[in-house]
């Protein structure tokens, strides 16, 4: 099978320097890259949430701690872990301490919010980095208890955050609120990254690569997210009143990756359709949580179908189906230009990208080995924090928290006028009846 870099030549692919993007060839992978042992220096890492997304889970690959061990080795020196459940906290502590990696870990000190941290935290303790990985609805917001990154901005200016995604989740009208947080942190030059890890696949980057090669401009994006409900057995994820809903908390990704390739949103634009828990085709036979103790008013569709214009004038669409048993989702995004089709097939699992070109009626198939996008935005994240770079590849953060909050609105808007589209279905039936 050939790689990637020999397909890429046989597209007959130029090189050519890259904006906002990272030469897929120079995205190394986990056990191939070496932490900078001749650099002997502490780098000390704040944690903000002690949950999955930081310490991991059987559910997902994600797993922050792990990828920072990695990058920066015996370097790394968790100095705080805030949490508001401290006993859990100290728990994964303990666990980390009981390991080959106790030397990040043995002198973490346990906080149940940031001004715990702050009173007991020496000078030499102070961060070099911030990870903020606490539920999304506790963040990216000026509202008191809600703006952990306002907070960290106040009491360490200039310090650099990595922000899970998405950036908040809250009502559809405080929106404006995260783009205030977006403002603050470019008026004050804090490097920050957000959690979009499938930007930093080389599968994607792959397709940049196309795209930018041969001077082209997007037409098109179409995306599918088919979850498996079985397989989702939290009852807030099923309550929007929690969770946001499915395409704000879970259909972000390819709603961002539908950004990247297509550019901004006309968000007026934004039209959308679902399919709700009480329609006859919206049942589902093998839910393993009892939705009957969610209101109804709050329950989630189980479709939502949804199209845009691009400011380009491109056109882009997206579908989220609850609707696959089991436990493999089904996710593609196609990209289409000019005598080009990009096709990415199951990027969260094996990422496949299959190229149509002028000039051929097939598809060449590109697969990518050893590939770890949430190590690869952690790798640039810290690097650019160091300044670390060569001559052929410089770090690139591919999410800023602006951009992350374009992403926010899309997918609000998304939800928005799939609600109103509802509202104005139910108001015809009532009318007819009446």
């Amino acid at each position: 099978m050939t790689t990637p870099e020999e397909e890429a030549r046989k597209l007959g692919m130029p090189l050519r320097k890259r904006t906002f993007s990272i030469d897929p060839s120079k995205i190394i992978p986990m056990d191939k890259t070496e932490a900078r042992l001749t650099d002997s220096s502490d780098f000390n890492v704040l944690f903000i949430g002690a949950g999955n997304i930081m310490f991991g889970s059987p559910e997902g690959p994600w797993n922050h701690s792990f990828r920072l061990e990695h990058k920066l080795g015996p370097r790394l020196k968790v100095v705080g872990l805030v949490d508001p459940n401290t006993e859990r906290a100290r728990e994964t502590l303990a666990k980390k301490c009981d390991s080959f990696v106790v030397s990040a870990y043995k002198d973490t000190r346990v906080c149940k919010n940031l001004d715990e941290f702050l009173q007991v935290m020496t000078p030499k303790e102070r961060p070099h980095a911030a990870i903020v990985g606490s539920p999304p609805m506790f963040r990216g917001t000026v509202q008191q208890g809600r703006d952990i990154e306002a907070q960290l901005m106040k009491h360490f200016p200039g310090l650099p955050l990595f922000v899970e995604k998405p950036v908040t989740t809250g009502p559809l009208e405080e929106v404006k609120e995260t783009y205030e947080i977006a403002k603050r942190i470019s008026d004050s030059h804090t490097i920050c990254s957000v959690g979009y890890m499938l930007r930093y696949l080389k599968a994607v980057q792959m397709m940049k690569k196309i795209l930018l090669d041969n001077n082209l401009t997007v037409m098109s994006t179409i995306a599918r997210y088919a979850c498996a409900y079985e397989a989702i057995a939290k009852p807030e994820w099923w309550d929007k009143s929690k969770s946001a809903g499915p395409v704000i908390e879970q259909g972000t990704h390819f709603c961002d990756l539908s950004r990247y390739f297509g550019g901004e949103v006309d968000v007026s634009t934004v039209a959308a359709h679902s399919l709700e828990w009480d329609e006859n085709a919206g049942k589902l036979s093998k839910q393993t949580i009892d939705e009957s103790q969610i209101p109804p008013g709050n329950r989630i569709p189980r479709v939502t179908s949804a199209t845009w214009k691009y400011e380009s004038g491109a056109v882009g669409s997206f579908v989220h189906l609850v609707a696959l048993q089991g436990h493999s989702y089904s996710c593609e995004l196609e990209v289409y230009a000019d005598g080009y089709q990009l096709k990415l097939v199951d990027p969260y699992v094996a990422p496949v990208l299959y190229v149509r070109q002028p000039g051929e009626d097939t598809e060449t198939r590109m697969t990518f080995a050893d590939d770890d996008p949430f190590f690869s935005e952690i790798s640039h994240f810290i690097d650019t924090i160091e300044n670390v770079q060569d001559e052929d590849n410089q770090p690139q953060i591919l999410s800023s928290f602006d951009d992350a909050a374009r992403t926010y609105e899309l997918t609000w808007a998304i939800r928005h006028a799939a609600e109103r589209s509802r509202a104005e279905t139910l108001a015809r039936q009532n009318a007819k009846k009446d």
